[in-house]
Formats: C-alpha cells, structure tokens, sequence
C-alpha cells in the first residue's frame, strides 16, 4: 500500500485518530499476527508454529472499515480483507466487528468439523461504561446464534462451532500490566456425574490480552510481541528490527508501509495534543500548559477517566476531553 510520504500539519486530531485505528486493524488482520495470536491465545493452537498456523487460517479475513486494495483478488495474500464485517439480526440489532475470520483446528480428519470462528478486537481504553468481558460475551453469543443457516439449520446444533472472541487492551492500567485472562463455558457437577465430551459445550472463548509497556510484568512471548508491533514509542524501522530479530516475523511490504504510517500517525496525534495543550495553557503560563499536557496525557495511559483526570489536575473534564480528543 502507498502510503502518504508525510503527516500534515494541518492534520486534525480526529483524522489522525481514525486513521491510526485503521492501521491498527489492518496490522493485526495480517495472517502473521493473526498466526502469533492465536499461538499464545488459543488452547488449540499452542502446540503449533506460526508458520503452520497461518496456513489453516482462510482467504477471508474481514477487517470494518477497510477495503480490498485495487487489483487485489484475496488469494495468495497474507493481508486480505473481507466485505462485511457487520452482523445484522431481526429483532437483536446491528454489531460491527473489528477483524473476524475462520481458522482450522490442526491434527484432525474432517476439516468440515473442526472449524473456529474468531473475532480480534482491538480496544485502546481499559475502564469504559462497561466491562470488555461483557462485551466480549456478547459479540461471542452473536456468533453462535448466527450460525444458524450458515453452519447448520434446524436442529443440526452438533454442527455449531466454537467462537472465539479475543480482546487486546492497550494501555492497560499499571496495575494490570501485561496480563492474559480467559473466559469460557466450563461443566460442574453439582449431584451425581453427568457424561458429556468436552468439545459438546466448550463453544465459547472470550480472551482478554492486556498490554503495558511500562509494566515491570513482561508477560509471555504474545505480550512481547504486541507491545513491540503496537507501541506508539518505537518507529517503524526499529520495530521491523525487532519483530524479525527477537519474534522472526520479517513483515511484507505491504504490512510495513502499515506500521511506518502507523507511528508517524502517533507521532502527530502526540505533537498535536501537546500544542492545543499548551494553546490552553497560556493563560496560565507556558510551562504549566505543558506540565499540564503531559500529566493528562499520562494519566489516560494509565486508563484513568476524564473525571479521574480532572479531579487529579484540578481542570474542568471539558478541557481535559478537549486535550485528550487532539
């Protein structure tokens, strides 16, 4: 993809912003992330290798908002973008998903039979009206209801397939740090000993992946890996070093055109949020407009909300919203 050779000036705060998300999608729909992913994520897949993994991942990957590139058919990519990303019931409304595919689960005959549906999210707040495990339930029911007609009909339910629903939470509050956690359907007996095969209930996952650069926690080798491919600190040049060095990933050009606009777009969203902070900051001094700035900026990294920030900094929660939306 070609992208611009600059970043404006004149580049507004909310484009720069839809533009960096679109970015961040586009990066974590490339079958290598994907693949990465799924290794360090899914019971399913930890026994395998990427390379392997990306195989078993199909041509169509949907990714909201993006569009197939001129010229391109799907096959053979290792970035490939579906049509639709959104889900539309009668009666249960309308969701849009950030990146959904189908993989295969690998060691088995019947490959009819053992296909996943996964759904990536990606989110960059952590404390939001509600907690991302609920959504996660939620966009992962949707996937098994919507089965229905597509993967069986009536009452075929032994074809339903496992979804997964995978959340990565960018700056993660310090006190999460790089964590992993997994929510699925599990089986208790209560009285007595009721049989039944695991793979009969186990049909949906929803795993939240938390990234702090900052966390003295590391995490695994995912956590590594996502922080490098996602961090707004490192350009474009030496994260392409790392990933190939320390993860083996070497990116297409494709990919890496993705990442160069990428952290060029965070370098603009941060240089514009420091100017319209001092902007606002000169009634009250310079160098408060710019202490001011950066505590603000700091504190939603850290998750905090804008009532949260502003009862910290002694501002009103309009300018602190202005001065994070730039």
């Amino acid at each position: 993809m070609k992208g611009k050779t600059a970043i404006g000036a004149a580049l507004d705060a909310a484009g720069a912003k839809a533009q960096y998300d679109g970015h961040v999608k586009r990066i974590l729909g490339n079958r290598q992330v994907l693949a990465r992913i799924l290794k360090g994520a899914a019971e399913e897949f930890r026994e395998y290798s990427p390379e392997e993994i990306v195989g078993w991942i199909e041509p169509d990957i949907e990714i909201e908002g993006t569009a197939l590139r001129p010229g391109e058919t799907g096959k053979g990519k290792l970035l490939i973008t579906g049509d639709s990303t959104e889900s539309r019931i009668p009666g249960e409304g309308t969701i849009t998903y950030d990146i959904r595919f189908r993989v295969y689960v690998p060691g088995q005959g019947r490959r009819e039979t053992v296909k996943l549906l996964m759904n990536v999210e990606a989110q960059k707040k952590f404390y939001l009206k509600y907690r991302i495990v609920t959504r996660g339930i939620f966009y992962g029911a949707r996937m098994l209801s919507e089965q229905l007609d597509r993967e069986f009909t009536y009452s075929e339910y032994g074809k339903l397939k496992k979804v997964y629903s995978i959340w990565i939470c960018m700056n993660a509050p310090l006190h999460i740090g790089n964590a992993l956690t997994e929510y699925w359907i599990g089986k208790r007996d209560i009285i007595g000993t009721m049989p039944e095969m695991k793979k009969n209930y186990d049909k949906l996952s929803v795993i939240i992946i938390c990234l702090n650069e900052k966390s003295k926690e590391k995490g695994g080798e995912l956590h590594g890996f996502l922080n490098t491919l996602l961090s707004p600190k490192m350009n474009a040049a030496r994260k392409k070093e790392v990933l190939l060095r320390d993860y083996g990933v070497e990116m297409e050009q494709e990919i890496g055109e993705e990442l160069k606009q990428m952290c060029n777009l965070s370098e603009a969203i941060e240089e514009n949020a420091m100017r319209k902070g001092v902007r606002k900051g000169v009634k009250k001094g310079v160098r408060k407009g710019i202490s001011l700035t950066k505590s603000i900026m700091r504190l939603a990294g850290e998750g905090k909300t804008e009532e949260e920030i502003s009862a910290l900094c002694g501002v009103s929660a309009k300018m602190v919203r202005e001065i994070m939306e730039a």
